[in-house]
């Protein structure tokens, strides 16, 4: 087995125990206007707890890739995000903005730079990795910030049972190309279920808002392709997509998918960060069909360190 595939597998667990975290020391307060930075996975974990935090009510809160930080901004706390704590960018955010506000980080290893920069450190090397490729780590961080905001894990976590045992929605054999979609909260989760497919897989695979997908980016839509939802569904995107010929996929739960379309026989809708269970399985079987090793993808390193 794939170091990929147990860490997946374990995801209800981590986030179990992610869950017990929310109250950790440095997590934001109600009313701090805070910016939380990351590179790669870790940014778009940023971009989901933001709109969760701000739908919340707890504060104005803005996600930036690392190394397109506004410095001139003021912000009351920085949240980075870096599972190996050594990731060049980030670190310099950190260190700038930590001159003028507290810093918290979340990280799996407090033995490295970024939990010696930071004032408060969430330390969740329950959920380290061996692959290369993020997903146990990514998705635990964003349980601890849930669980912060009042959200129930545990139903997450047992949706995420159910998304580990389901049929995978699509065969890697019969479909070319995935769009992901997402609205408010799930865009991050539609850029980040991308990602795994790009980098585990090398395969084509683009996101969107749900939204702004007829603005353009269903003119690729058709025949062996895929659009994937994650949340809530404008009205008439599905039969719109089909219209296409590309297939719709959106989780239910205690259904089955078809062999490349839409979720059959469904009631309510699984936990977003399960679905993104899903996709993860999906750039895991998208791999290994075509003799990759999804633990180590090509041009890839555990962490980016510029010189």
């Amino acid at each position: 087995m794939s170091h990929v595939k147990a860490e997946i597998a374990t995801q209800p667990e981590c986030w179990r125990q992610a869950a017990k975290l929310a109250g950790a020391p440095g997590l934001p307060r109600r009313d701090e206007r805070v910016a939380v930075v990351g590179c790669g996975t870790s940014w778009f974990m940023a971009k989901s707890y933001a709109v969760l935090r701000e739908q919340a009510g707890h504060g104005e809160t803005d996600a930036f890739q690392a190394s397109d930080f506004p410095y001139g901004r003021h912000y009351d706390r920085l949240v980075a995000i870096t599972r190996s704590g050594t990731t060049t960018e980030t670190l310099d955010v950190m260190r700038t903005v930590g001159e003028r506000a507290p810093v918290t980080v979340f990280t799996a290893d407090a033995a490295q730079p970024a939990a010696e920069i930071a004032n408060e450190t969430v330390v969740l090397d329950f959920a380290d990795e061996k692959s290369v490729v993020q997903t146990r780590f990514a998705t635990s961080v964003l349980a601890v910030l849930r669980a912060h905001l009042g959200h129930d894990i545990e139903t997450a976590a047992s949706d995420a049972e159910v998304a580990i045992r389901l049929p995978l929605p699509v065969h890697p054999a019969l479909f070319d190309q995935i769009t992901f979609l997402g609205r408010g909260w799930t865009v991050g989760l539609a850029e980040e279920a991308a990602l795994k497919c790009r980098e585990t897989a090398g395969f084509w695979t683009e996101s969107y808002p749900a939204m702004d997908y007829r603005h353009g980016p269903i003119a690729i839509a058709g025949p062996r392709r895929v659009v994937w939802a994650f949340g809530d569904v404008p009205e008439g995107l599905a039969g719109e997509v089909e219209a296409t010929g590309a297939a719709f996929v959106h989780s239910r739960h205690h259904g089955g998918y078809g062999s490349i379309g839409r979720w059959v026989g469904g009631r309510a809708p699984l936990d977003p960060m399960a679905d993104l269970i899903l996709a993860q399985r999906v750039a895991l079987a998208l791999a290994t069909t075509q003799g990759l090793d999804p633990d180590n993808p090509p041009h890839l390193t555990r962490s980016v360190v510029l010189a």
